[in-house]
């Protein structure tokens, strides 16, 4: 080969390597220029998806921890501590993780996120899962949220499922998981989640399906509820428990699956009946009607509002009330049932009713209204400011004068024509005046002048503190006399009158009405004690000779319809009226009014009932309507007392009480002279009792030479005395009386000024008589003399028996007692010892004519001859027949007399 030849050869293979090498030069470049090109696709796209996540997460909500926790619903006990409601915006029971069982946190775990301790908020396997199969089958597809998430979404997001929520999702996960521990998370997620029938909360869910507390439930209820949250209403244990039960078993799947049961434990457990471990159907727990409470609970709710800086319907309080729960039951009945006792004359008519206990002030009962539905409605006991009319003068009129002025109940006022102080005219109900009298009657009978005369007397800035101190609110600028007997611009609501009247049975000690005594924050260990201070607001005499003042409301006066027998009860009635203008622009009659009232107390309940129409010109109280309040007061009282001891208002030491003698002013004593029915009993502050004796009775006479005949003829006791007494104006009257010894009263004629028969006597009787001289109010002490008539005996055995006497001189004779005694004789007379007006023999010293000597225990015709019977005669059995013919001559003379 030549060297030119080689030559060619050489640069043939030259050139055909420079070639591949060009070749392979170009085939390098173009994919190290696709790999850049991805790699800047990549980069870019992360830059973008970096800064699309930061866009998104700019604008994620903060993470406020208050939303992490959910409202808590609030329970409420009654005084015994026992459940009636619960009321918040969700049904929860809040529970602290170590207050949850393993075997419920494990069921959680197992079923919602089993790597829960190993992920720092978000599980990136379960992510990338999610992630493909979103590509592949759509977005939101699958899902990947851990517990983390879950409470994010629940907290801070809504349900939608998009880029924006999933990125700020991510973000708020892993501020979570950075702020609060694992046990946190988990605690403030099984609180938050819906279990379906109102349940918020595992522990609500516990007790809602099972009526079991969490650490209650076996392996197989806490399964059942793991498996709920992934559909609440689909697997229902009530309404579908067939797919509950299927559900609860792919629970227990899981478990064994990440170990925390075994295969046993497992099969057990899905070998349970769910229906046979569910809450019976009749206990389950639904929407209760807690209608009957709605009026107290209402007041409970501001009262925690008022006192606390909780809040009852977000905070999961414990609130222990002082409710009586089967008398707030009986008050509502009363009010709204059907058949009530009270007869309602229609639907529209509303009453407002309080119950408190007198010595604590803690409220028992409320009656808020009739015919109202949910809760927060207008209460009728509470909100309602009408006037009070006289239910305000114990506390502005009456209990003010004896607090200030030492006023006794005794203390004398005059009803009369009266004026205000600034000329205008005030009147009685009963438009009478009824002179002098006390302050207990005039309280008594609710009259209006002597109250305005109370008041004035007190003075009206001692009035209105007095008022203001037991509760009232008075305005001083619209504080005038007219409310002296309840005229007021701003009134009042049942619930204040119960607690003002309740200071005058707890001897002056005012408690402010409640209804929460304590209340118990959610942590379960913090304490708030509401109970209010105990204030003395009067001198222990003012309340008890108040209460002793309406005691006789309750007996003698205005409230005798609300008195309950066998109670010692205080109260007071009240009704206002419609002013002529009124009445004339509604067209209502003048026996209309507006507003009817009872309230009142005994030693253990305080009751205040108003009745009336919503509005005033509405419609009005009918006479009959105006008596509902006492009605109602004397149902509510007798109810509330019918198993309490209840013991009468007790006198204080610094009280005491007196004899007065009626009509005296300023009191004083009775003398001996005072008749018996012008003498009253009343109550003094110590010291301020009477000293002085009335001289306004003088003693007077009594009756003298009484005497008493039996006629025989006639069947009558013949009865005379003598009064000498030369003065007209004094001249007495005489009141006769006249008993057998038997006790049974006898009817007597006067049949002149100064004598009276008994007709038809009874044979063998004592008749016991009494002669009173009276001088107008004055009676003088009784003359007294008794008789026995003569038994009955035959004609013939009555001459048998004197003829045996006429042959036996030294005979004896027989007492009015039947006994036989020897006879004393003189020389001139065969005369008997005269018996004494027991029946018992005496001596007498006889006169010549062998007459009695008078007296007013002895008794004699007036001739001085043997004749009618008296009590110190016998029957003379020694004596001739002329005896008798005498006899019955005489007594034909007495009886033509």
């Amino acid at each position: 080969m030549t060297d030119k030849t080689r030559s060619r050869e050489e640069r043939r293979k030259q050139l055909q390597n420079e070639k591949s090498k060009k070749t392979k030069k170009k085939k390098g470049g173009w994919f190290k220029k696709t790999m850049l090109a991805f790699l800047i696709l990549i980069i870019a796209g992360l830059v973008s998806g970096i800064g699309l996540f930061a866009y998104y997460v700019s604008s994620a909500p903060e993470l406020d921890e208050t939303l992490l926790k959910d409202p808590v619903s609030s329970k409420i006990y009654d005084k015994d501590k026992n459940l009636i409601t619960e009321v918040g915006i969700e049904n929860r029971d809040y529970v602290t993780f170590d207050e949850i069982p393993d075997t419920v946190v494990n069921a959680v775990l197992a079923t919602e996120d089993s790597r829960f301790y190993e992920h720092h908020g978000v599980d990136v396997l379960r992510l990338a899962s999610a992630v493909v199969a979103n590509f592949t089958d759509g977005f939101g597809s699958q899902g990947a949220s851990t517990i983390t998430q879950q409470l994010v979404k629940r907290s801070f997001l809504t349900d939608e499922k998009s880029l924006k929520r999933k990125a700020q999702e991510l973000w708020l996960s892993f501020q979570i998981e950075r702020k609060y521990s694992k046990e946190e998370i988990f605690e403030m997620y099984i609180n938050k989640i819906f279990y379906g029938e109102r349940a918020n909360g595992v522990a609500t869910a516990a007790e809602t399906y099972f009526g079991k507390s969490l650490d209650e439930l076996d392996l197989a209820e806490a399964a059942t509820l793991a498996g709920l949250p992934q559909s609440p209403s689909r697997y229902n244990p009530f309404n579908n428990p067939e797919g509950a039960e299927t559900r609860r078993n792919v629970v227990l799947t899981l478990m064994n699956r990440h170990g925390y049961i075994s295969e046993q434990e497992m099969k057990e457990a899905q070998s349970e009946s769910l229906v046979a471990a569910l809450l019976p159907e009749e206990e389950r727990k639904s929407n209760t009607d807690s209608s009957y409470y709605n009026s107290f609970i209402d007041l409970v709710v501001e009262e925690v509002k008022e006192k606390t800086n909780h809040n009852i319907y977000t905070d999961g309080l414990e609130v222990y009330t002082t409710l009586d729960a089967d008398a707030q039951s009986y008050v509502y009945d009363l009010l709204n049932s059907d058949d009530s006792a009270v007869n309602f004359p229609d639907d529209e008519l509303q009453a407002g009713v309080v119950l408190l206990d007198t010595t604590s002030g803690e409220i028992r009962a409320v009656g808020g209204g009739r015919n109202q539905t949910g809760a927060r409605t207008y209460n009728y006991a509470t909100d309602i400011e009408r006037q009070p009319g006289s239910t305000i003068k114990p506390i502005l009129d009456y209990g003010p004068a004896i607090e200030y002025l030492q006023w006794s109940t005794y203390e004398q006022v005059v009803d009369e024509k009266y004026s205000y102080s600034n000329g205008t005219p005030i009147n009685n109900y009963n438009n009478k005046y009824h002179g002098q009298m006390s302050i207990r009657q005039a309280l008594a009978k609710s009259y209006n002048i002597p109250a305005l005369k109370a008041f004035q007397a007190v003075g009206t800035e001692n009035a209105r503190k007095f008022g203001e101190s037991l509760g009232l609110t008075l305005n001083k600028e619209e504080f005038f006399e007219s409310a002296s007997i309840g005229g007021m611009k701003t009134g009042v609501s049942p619930l204040v009158m119960a607690g003002a009247y309740s200071a005058f049975g707890n001897e002056g000690v005012y408690n402010k009405p409640h209804t929460v005594t304590k209340v118990v924050l959610q942590d379960k260990t913090t304490t708030l004690n509401l109970k209010p201070e105990s204030k003395v607001v009067m001198k222990d005499y003012t309340a008890f000779m108040v209460s002793d003042m309406l005691k006789s409301v309750m007996t003698e006066g205005t409230g005798t319809a609300a008195n309950v027998p066998g109670l010692p009860v205080a109260g007071k009635t009240g009704t206002t009226n419609y002013s002529e203008d009124e009445l004339k622009k509604y067209g209502f009659p003048s026996s209309g009014v507006p507003d009817s009232w009872m309230v009142g107390y005994t030693t253990q309940y305080t009751t205040a009932v108003w009745t009336g129409y919503s509005k005033k010109s509405s419609d009005y109280l009918s006479t009959d309507s105006q008596q509902l309040a006492k009605k109602i007061f004397k149902y509510v009282m007798t109810e509330a007392s019918k198993d309490v001891k209840t013991s009468d208002f007790k006198q204080p030491n610094s009280v005491v009480k007196s004899a007065v003698e009626i009509g005296s002013n300023p009191a004083a004593l009775p003398s001996k002279n005072t008749p018996s029915d012008q003498v009253t009993y009343e109550y003094f502050v110590k010291g301020t009792e009477p000293k002085t004796v009335s001289e306004s009775y003088k003693a007077i006479d009594a009756p003298t030479n009484l005497q008493v005949q039996y006629n025989e003829v006639a069947n009558e006791l013949y009865l005379t005395w003598d009064y000498p007494t030369d003065d007209e104006e004094s001249k007495p009257s005489f009141k006769v009386s006249a008993t057998t010894d038997s006790g049974g009263e006898v009817s007597v004629s006067q049949s002149g000024e100064m004598e009276a028969r008994v007709s038809n006597p009874t044979p063998g009787t004592i008749y016991n008589f009494s002669v009173v001289a009276v001088v107008g109010n004055v009676s003088s002490s009784a003359a007294t003399i008794s008789i026995q008539v003569p038994a009955d005996s035959g004609e013939e055995e009555e001459e048998e028996e004197l003829d045996d006497t006429l042959t036996d001189d030294d005979s004896g004779t027989q007492d009015s007692s039947g006994d036989n005694t020897d006879s004393d004789q003189s020389d001139d007379s065969n005369n008997s010892n005269p018996s004494d007006t027991n029946g018992n023999n005496s001596d007498t010293n006889e006169n010549n004519n062998g007459a009695n000597s008078g007296n007013n225990n002895t008794s004699s015709n007036d001739a001085g001859l043997p004749g009618t019977l008296g009590v110190n005669q016998e029957t003379p059995s020694g004596t001739s027949r002329l005896f008798k013919f005498t006899t019955i001559f005489q007594n034909i003379k007495l009886l033509f007399h």
